[in-house]
C-alpha cells in the first residue's frame, strides 16, 4: 500500500494539523514516543512527549519501549536515537532535510586524510585520542570507535577530554572547534596549545612544530547560529544592565564565553535561569526558540531574559521539522506506513554504540 504524500498535508493551517496530530498520537498510544529538541518551534514542541537535548532524548526514548520514535530534531540526533534504541523501535525524521551545517563541517573522509597525515608524524592511534561532539554524523562516531576514542556532550566535554589525555598525550576534536577551545581553556590548556585544523589545507595548514607542541587540535568547524554571537553584544548589554548576568552555550566563540558569567548546555543554561532568584536578568547566547521559551517562563518568576544577538539567527535546518511533516509522518504510522526511517548500518552502528558507550561510563557519576 502507497504511503500518503506529503503535498495533500501542506495546504492545512497550523489548527487542522493540531487537531489531527493529538488524534493521530492518540490513536498510536504508548506504541509512539515523541521528541522535542530545545531548538524546535513552539508549534512542533509542544507535541513532543519528552523535551531536552539530543542525548537525554535518545536514552529516554530507548528506555520508554515505544515502537516508534519520531524525533523532532535533525538528522544525527535520529541516528543516535537508532543505535541506543532497542531492535525492535524504529526512529525517524519528518523531514530529512533537516541536518545540522556544523555536523557536516567534518565528513569521514576528510578525518580520515587527517588521521593519515597526522600519522606522518608518528603513528595517530599511539599518541592522539579522536573524540567527536555527539553533533555528528554516525561514521565520525563509529571512527572514534574503532580508535580508540569516544564521543562527547557540550555538558560531559571536560571529562570525556580528561579521559582521552589518559588515554594518549593530545586529542582530535571535531567537528566543533568552540566546544574544544572553550572545554580546554577551563581545563587550563594554554590557547597556543590548542591549534586548528584546516581540513582544505594540506596537513591541516600546520607545521610539524605546531602539531608536536599541541595538546588539543581542534577541526575548523562551527555552529552557525552560535557564531554570531560577539563580545560587543554583552559588552552592549552590561551598559545598559550593569547588574545583569550572562549565560552562553560552549559553541559559542571563546571571547563571548570569557565575558560571560556562566557556560553552559541547553540543559545548564534552562536550570540556572530557573534556579536564579526573582529579579534577576539574563542575557543568553543560545538558538532564539530555546531563549524565547525560556524567557516567557522566567516573566512568570520576575525574571527578564534577553536574547544576545541584535539579529534572529535560528537554527534553519531544525525549522524544517514542521507541524505539517509530523503529522504526515504520524498518519502514515496510524496506516502501518513508515516514512523518513533512520536506520544506521550495524558495520557503522556497533563501534559507534562503542565511543557513544564509553562516554556514558565516563561522564557517569
Amino acid at each position: 500500500m502507497d504511503t500518503i504524500p506529503i503535498n495533500s498535508f501542506l495546504s492545512l493551517d497550523d489548527a487542522q494539523c493540531d487537531e489531527r496530530i493529538i488524534a493521530a498520537k492518540k490513536a498510536l498510544g504508548t506504541r509512539l514516543v515523541i521528541l522535542g529538541h530545545h531548538y524546535q518551534r513552539e508549534e512542533v514542541f509542544k507535541h513532543a512527549d519528552y523535551t531536552g537535548d539530543s542525548l537525554k532524548l535518545s536514552r529516554q526514548a530507548a528506555q520508554s519501549g515505544a515502537e516508534y520514535i519520531v524525533f523532532c530534531g535533525v538528522h544525527f540526533m535520529a541516528e543516535v536515537a537508532d543505535i541506543l534504541s532497542g531492535f525492535q523501535q524504529t526512529a525517524i525524521l519528518p523531514d530529512l532535510a533537516a541536518g545540522c551545517s556544523m555536523a557536516d563541517m567534518a565528513n569521514l573522509k576528510n578525518v580520515e586524510q587527517a588521521w593519515h597525515d597526522l600519522s606522518v608524524i608518528r603513528k595517530a592511534d599511539e599518541y592522539i585520542t579522536p573524540i567527536t561532539y555527539i553533533n555528528s554524523a554516525a561514521d565520525l562516531k563509529a571512527f572514534c570507535g574503532h580508535h580508540g576514542g569516544i564521543v562527547c556532550t557540550s555538558s560531559n566535554a571536560e571529562r570525556v577530554l580528561k579521559w582521552a589525555f589518559s588515554q594518549r598525550e593530545k586529542v582530535l576534536f571535531f567537528p566543533d572547534q568552540h566546544l574544544g577551545r572553550n572545554t580546554g581553556a577551563r581545563m587550563g590548556i594554554p590557547l597556543e596549545q590548542m591549534v586548528v585544523w584546516d581540513f582544505d589545507k594540506p596537513q591541516g595548514g600546520l607545521t610539524q612544530v605546531q602539531i608536536q607542541a599541541a595538546k588539543i587540535i581542534l577541526w575548523d568547524g562551527f555552529c552557525s547560529v552560535h557564531q554570531q554571537f560577539q563580545p560587543e553584544h554583552i559588552e552592549q548589554y552590561r551598559t545598559t544592565y550593569p547588574e545583569g548576568k550572562v549565560i552562553s552555550h560552549p559553541e559559542c566563540p571563546y571571547e563571548v564565553c570569557q565575558k560571560s558569567d556562566e557556560i553552559g548546555s541547553t540543559e545548564t543554561i534552562i536550570k540556572t535561569v530557573k534556579a536564579s532568584p526573582p529579579g534577576t536578568r539574563w542575557l543568553v547566547g543560545t538558538e532564539v526558540n530555546l531563549v524565547n521559551r525560556l524567557a516567557q517562563e522566567s516573566l512568570l518568576e520576575d525574571k527578564f531574559v534577553h536574547y544576545m544577538a541584535p539579529v534572529v539567527c535560528m537554527c534553519s535546518t531544525m525549522y524544517r521539522i514542521d507541524p505539517h511533516h509530523l503529522l504526515w509522518v504520524l498518519e502514515n504510522l496510524v496506516e502501518g506506513k513508515i516514512v523518513n526511517q533512520i536506520k544506521v548500518l550495524p558495520k557503522i552502528a556497533a563501534p559507534a554504540r562503542l565511543a557513544l558507550e564509553r562516554m556514558l561510563e565516563v561522564s557517569s557519576p
